[in-house]
């Protein structure tokens, strides 16, 4: 190989990078000599260069794995190591099973997970966890939050640091049709900055099964189902009312206020009409037609508008069957989600209160850090020891264009 003798030299990747940045810069000397058959020769370089880095590191890290000796807690700070490592490190190996093991037992029977591991990075964060949980078994939480949250699915997930401030858009740029050689005018799209802080969701974790006979394959599943189920009903609930960081939660979309004229009011005492359907679907900006979905509950969509008609006398509303079986709702060919999470209609409220909205979901972003430990303490009123799964968390509405709301207007 071309270049295995250098990538043997290399002590961290910051030598590796350095390298191949000087090839780089020397392929952009070539070009602006104009002397391309050297700039294409030396491009040719940093691609052979990138993959024998790639097969080296690969090799390597299939050597440690066969050594017993991958560490998710190296691979996470041994730069030379990355992508096959930390698959091997995290989920493959003996250690990883044994760890696997005593999770369970720690959960079931309160055996303290073993010294190697309590004090290890890779497996405990913060002196007052218990333990992390195995990989494994986040693996199935998220994958079963994906799958049974209908409003977790559609959120847009990143993996930030808490802190940390992201740049957002407030504006969509216009493209524009000129000559062959015309141009267009510059276009300054404004920016805004969203910060992420780590809120602690955290939920009891209930194992119901009998603890003799259990199999680990068993309890990952029902400790996987009963993590998942908790914590997508508190994250759902949260994109919709969570009061933001002054209640140590993420924000939810009813407690923000809707662009101007995309906030549509029904007086006390009566009901919504055709004309404040057609309203709501006037209010929402072509920009934001694709991907916005009514929210409400089931009662209000039957109740209130399933059996409303245009002026023609034809349903407004569709009930169709899915393709898996289930009903799909629409209103004016919109999709309607059925959700708890949203105010039932009522004819008399204390204050504004919403009861329908649109919304699309890939506007807010939740945040997380995709760590899950369990807690320890006991009830001193019961005596009962009770376990704690706690997850970092933290999700803002990053774009409400398309959010449009149906409240019913305090008189």
């Amino acid at each position: 190989m071309k270049f295995m003798n250098v990538i043997k030299k290399f002590a961290n990747k910051n030598e590796m990078l350095a390298f191949r940045n000087q090839m780089l810069d020397e392929a952009e000397a070539l070009l602006g000599e104009g002397k391309m058959e050297e700039y294409e020769a030396k491009l040719a370089d940093v691609k052979t260069f990138d993959a024998e880095y790639e097969q080296y590191t690969e090799n390597q890290a299939n050597i440690e794995a066969l050594r017993g000796a991958a560490k998710v807690g190296n691979v996470l700070t041994d730069a030379s190591k990355e992508g096959v490592v930390a698959a091997v490190g995290q989920l493959a190996g003996q250690e990883d099973m044994e760890y696997r093991k005593a999770f369970m037992n720690y959960v079931l029977k309160g055996t303290q997970i073993p010294a190697d591991f309590a004090n290890s990075d890779a497996y405990t964060t913060t002196p007052d966890v218990g333990a992390a949980i195995p990989n494994t078994i986040i693996n199935k939480i998220v994958e079963k939050m994906e799958s049974v949250g209908g409003i977790y699915a559609k959120l847009t997930k990143t993996f930030y640091k808490g802190g940390v401030t992201v740049p957002t858009s407030a504006a969509k740029p216009v493209a524009t049709w000129t000559t062959e050689r015309g141009g267009s005018d510059k276009q300054k799209k404004a920016l805004g900055s969203i910060t992420f802080s780590y809120h602690k969701l955290r939920c009891v974790v209930s194992v119901s099964i009998a603890v003799a006979t259990v199999t680990l394959d068993v309890f990952e599943a029902t400790l996987a189902k009963n993590v998942a189920d908790a914590m997508i009903k508190a994250i759902e609930d949260a994109a919709f009312n969570g009061e933001g960081a002054s209640a140590n939660q993420p924000e939810g979309i009813l407690k923000k206020e809707a662009p101007e004229g995309q906030t549509i009011n029904i007086a006390e005492g009566s009901n919504p009409t055709y004309k404040d359907v057609c309203a709501a679907e006037g209010a929402l900006p072509e920009a934001y037609e694709v991907g916005t979905e009514w929210y409400m509950k089931k009662a209000t969509f039957y109740n209130k508008f399933a059996a409303m008609t245009d002026n023609n006398g034809q349903p407004i509303a569709r009930v169709n069957m899915g393709l898996d079986g289930k009903p799909e709702a629409a209103l004016l060919g919109r999709r309607v989600n059925f959700t708890e999470y949203v105010p039932a209609f009522a004819a008399t409220v204390e204050a504004d209160t919403p009861f329908a909205c649109m919304f699309n979901f890939a506007d807010y972003i939740l945040n997380t850090n995709l760590q899950v430990t369990i807690k320890e303490y006991e009830d001193h009123d019961t005596d009962d020891q009770i376990k704690k799964a706690v997850m970092l968390v933290d999700g803002k509405p990053v774009d409400l264009g398309s959010l449009v709301v149906m409240q019913v207007k305090n008189a």
